[in-house]
C-alpha cells in the first residue's frame, strides 16, 4: 500500500468546511485515444487506470478533477469502479458546458436541458447523489477565455444547487469579467483556467482570487497535449536534481497559496514523480530564472 505523502498542505474552499490537499490529480488522461480523437474511448489498460486511482487516494490525494465528457463517460465510470465506496474526505470536481461530437470535437452544451442532463450523467456514472463541486466551463471559445455573459447557464446550475444535486460551484475557461459576473450571482469556490510557468496571463486574476480565499486550479500545468519545453526550465531542474515537470509543478505550488494543482497522467511512474514535486523548495535565485520564462515566450 502506498504511504501518505506530504502534498503541499491543504486548502479550504471558501465558505465551506471542505479541505483539499493542494496536490491533486486530473483524470482526463485516463480516457483513451482513437486516432486524432483525444480523450476518447476507454483506456488501453483499464486495470492500470484503476490501480493508479487507488494509489492516488492511498497516497493522500483527496481532490480528483474529472468530467463526464472525458471519454465520454469512461473516465467517470473508471473512477466509480476504482474508488467507490468513496473515502469520506475525497472531493470529486467535475465540469459542465461541453459535449463531444462523433468526430471527437468539443461542442458547447450550455442550454438548460443540456446542463441538467450533464449533471445527471455525472451523478450516474460517478455513482453519487450529489456532486461536490461543478465547474461551469465557458465555451465562447474552445481555445481560451472569451467575453460573453454566463448568466443563463449559471442560473441553471444555481437551481440545481438549490435542489441539492450540486454542493459547490466553480468556473472554468473564464475571463475576470465573467468571474465578477458569477460572483454577483452565487458563491464561487474555485476558478480553473489554463496557466503554467510559460502561460501566465491570469497573474492578476490569481492575486484577486487569493485576496478572497478562492482557489485557482490551473489546467495544463505541464503544458497539456504539448508538454512544456524550455531550456531555462531544464537548466533549473538539473540544478535541483529534479525533472522539468516536477519543477513546473513546484513553481505553481510556490506561486500562490490559493493555487491547487491537478496534474494528469495515465502513467503510474509519472504520477509518483508528480507527487514528489510537493517536496521541492525552489530558492529565490532559481525562482527568478523560472519567472523569466513567460517574458521570453512573449518576446518570441
Amino acid at each position: 500500500m502506498a504511504q501518505q505523502q506530504n502534498l503541499a498542505g491543504s486548502f479550504t474552499l471558501p465558505g465551506t468546511s471542505t479541505a483539499v490537499k493542494r496536490m491533486g490529480y486530473g483524470a482526463m488522461q485516463l480516457a483513451g485515444r482513437d486516432g486524432d480523437k483525444l480523450v476518447w474511448g476507454p483506456p488501453r489498460d483499464v486495470d492500470s487506470a484503476i490501480a493508479l486511482l487507488r494509489e492516488a487516494v492511498q497516497s493522500g490525494v483527496n481532490h480528483i478533477d474529472t468530467s463526464d465528457f472525458y471519454g465520454p463517460h469512461f473516465t467517470n465510470q473508471i473512477i466509480h469502479k476504482a474508488l467507490s465506496p468513496y473515502p469520506g474526505d475525497l472531493v470529486i470536481v467535475t465540469k459542465l458546458g461541453s459535449k463531444r461530437g462523433t468526430d471527437g470535437s468539443w461542442i458547447p452544451a450550455l442550454s438548460r436541458e443540456e446542463l441538467i442532463e450533464a449533471v445527471h450523467d455525472n451523478l450516474r456514472n460517478l455513482g453519487l447523489e450529489a456532486l461536490d463541486v461543478v465547474n461551469l466551463r465557458s465555451m465562447f471559445s474552445v481555445h481560451g477565455p472569451a467575453e460573453g455573459s454566463i448568466e443563463g447557464p449559471l442560473t441553471t446550475l444555481a437551481e440545481l444547487q438549490q435542489k441539492s444535486l450540486v454542493r459547490h460551484i466553480g468556473l472554468s475557461n473564464v475571463t475576470p469579467a465573467q468571474v465578477a459576473e458569477a460572483r454577483r450571482m452565487v458563491p464561487i469556490v474555485c476558478v480553473q483556467n489554463h496557466y503554467n510557468v510559460a502561460h501566465r496571463e491570469d497573474d492578476p486574476l490569481i492575486a484577486d482570487l487569493a485576496r478572497d480565499g478562492i482557489a485557482y486550479v490551473p489546467f495544463f500545468p505541464l503544458g497539456g497535449f504539448w508538454p512544456l519545453q524550455s531550456t531555462t526550465l531544464s537548466d533549473v531542474a538539473m540544478r535541483l536534481g529534479a525533472t522539468p515537470m516536477q519543477v513546473a509543478l513546484a513553481w505553481l505550488l510556490q506561486r500562490s497559496p490559493n493555487i491547487l494543482v491537478i496534474p494528469g497522467t495515465s502513467s503510474l511512474k509519472h504520477f509518483r514523480e508528480n507527487l514528489q514535486a510537493a517536496t521541492i523548495e525552489i530558492p529565490a535565485e532559481l525562482l527568478a530564472k523560472l519567472d523569466s520564462i513567460y517574458g521570453q515566450n512573449k518576446e518570441n
